[in-house]
């Protein structure tokens, strides 16, 4: 069996090469590649070998540097010149290219308050689903995540209502994670954040962005 696994804090990503998970049901096959997508948590339960991984939950396995298969993975995605981001549970990461060779990087593990897990404990919190966040043109100029917590909990005490707090944080986020990148014209977006039509939307206010989806560094790991 050959599996390849990107552990990320809050869910994991697992490709299949002609080979099934047994009792999960892929979220999509492509090419004989089995696509999963499952809370880290239940990983260990799984009982299986990976040929290699990356993420922070990818224990004793072979191990892959995160940049190395975000710079992999995108390669066939997009354009020689271009900028990938990568904005994920804990992290935030980006690469860029230039005429199909690798130009700069940088990678933010220090602080993770406002990334995709911050989100998912305010939407927990405030009782919202994702689906409940639209794009605000106001945001909360973030430069910490513990004071953008605050900014949202004294909006609301003051009347405003939670999803647009929150939207105004997600904006926060996004003109953060572009500022972060340096500002591209055009920025190609992995991760759980591709899903987040409010991110999405907000950080389509300062550049097109092109969605990779949540499985662009564990593509990044496979060598066949």
């Amino acid at each position: 069996m050959t599996f390849y696994l990107d552990a990320g804090t809050t869910y994991s990503k697992i490709i299949g090469i002609n080979e099934k998970i047994p009792r999960l049901e892929a979220e999509k096959v492509l090419n004989g590649r089995y696509y999963y997508i499952l809370p880290s948590k239940d990983i260990k339960s799984l009982g299986l070998n990976f040929k290699c991984c990356c993420g922070h939950m990818g224990g004793d396995f072979n191990h892959e540097n995160e940049i190395i298969a975000l710079a992999k993975g995108a390669k066939s995605y997009i354009e020689p010149d271009s900028t990938v981001l990568d904005l994920g549970s804990r992290d935030a990461k980006w690469i860029s290219f230039k005429e199909g060779k690798f130009h700069d990087m940088d990678w933010n593990t220090s602080c993770a308050s406002s990334t995709g897990a911050t989100v998912e404990m305010l939407l927990k919190f405030y009782n919202l689903n994702v689906n409940d966040l639209n794009f605000e043109s106001e945001k909360f100029h973030i430069t910490c995540g513990i004071f953008g917590l605050e900014k949202i909990m004294d909006s609301i005490s003051n009347g405003q209502k939670a999803s647009v707090a929150v939207s105004k944080f997600i904006h926060g986020i996004a003109f953060n994670a572009w500022n972060f990148a340096k500002k591209p014209s055009k920025l190609y977006l992995s991760g759980g954040f591709c899903e987040n039509k409010c991110l999405v939307d907000s950080l389509s206010n300062y550049c097109e962005v092109i969605k990779l989806g949540r499985y662009v560094l564990c593509e990044g790991l496979i060598d066949e």
